[in-house]
């Protein structure tokens, strides 16, 4: 009887060790791998919104990229860069819904050369960060600049607020809606308080000065990695 209380009490442990993959003093797993490159063989594309929608297929699996506005062509090997991915996202831009669509910053060995960004039609490029910018504060009550939004951002919360800044980019047609950022100036690079995203459903062009007005957000989490310390949104712009 003991024997076999031995043998029960052993083979529990032992299950218990498989179900749950470690126990105490067994050696910690390794860290996840790192996300491969997306690669295969161009089945279609299309183009909406600044953005490459390149179907891809390799080894019988298919998946969906979209990607800075690009030449592409059918047969094509292509490798994109990790990124987001996102499912049941609709492109108003196509009029289609992709039921698991992959965002990459672009083309593995290829991004700035063949990669091209649009917004409004024109072509999209990040303002150079060795430009000085300097943009007037705007008017009224409702008025701060970009730092100061970080800095009274417990006392802005969930309350309308008015920005002027530069565009400095542009991502459009993500999640229903385009997410814009402004700099004027102000705030500290090195601590990312001298940028502010602004989502809406218009579409500035970078190099823009515009005048944003909508609701402050603290600690805003979307999901999908998109999470910000302030952003202003469902803003209406004005040059």
């Amino acid at each position: 009887m003991k024997r076999f209380s031995l043998f029960f009490s052993v083979f529990t442990f032992m299950l218990v060790v498989a179900v749950n993959g470690s126990y105490a003093g067994a050696p910690k797993s390794a860290e996840p791998p790192q996300p491969s490159p997306l690669s295969g063989k161009v089945m279609e594309s299309m183009n909406g919104g600044g953005y490459t929608y390149v179907h891809i297929e390799k080894g019988g699996k298919e998946i969906w990229v979209a990607a800075p506005e690009m030449k592409v062509a059918v047969g094509q090997e292509m490798s994109f860069q990790p990124g987001m991915t996102m499912n049941n996202f609709t492109s108003k831009m196509l009029n289609r819904t992709f039921e698991t669509i992959v965002f990459s910053s672009g083309v593995i060995g290829q991004q700035g050369k063949e990669a091209i960004n649009k917004s409004a039609g024109q072509k999209q490029a990040e303002v150079s960060t060795n430009k000085t910018i300097k943009v007037k504060k705007a008017s009224g009550p409702d008025a701060y600049t970009v730092a100061e939004l970080y800095e009274k951002r417990n006392d802005l919360d969930k309350k309308e607020v008015v920005v002027r800044g530069l565009v400095v980019k542009v991502s459009a047609e993500i999640m229903g809606k385009n997410w814009i950022h402004l700099q004027d100036g102000s705030g500290d690079p090195s601590k990312g308080t001298n940028d502010i995203v602004v989502t809406s459903q218009e579409l500035p062009a970078v190099g823009d000065t515009v005048t944003a007005r909508g609701a402050l957000s603290k600690d805003k989490d979307f999901g999908y990695g998109y999470n910000y310390p302030v952003i202003v949104e469902q803003a209406s712009i004005k040059k």
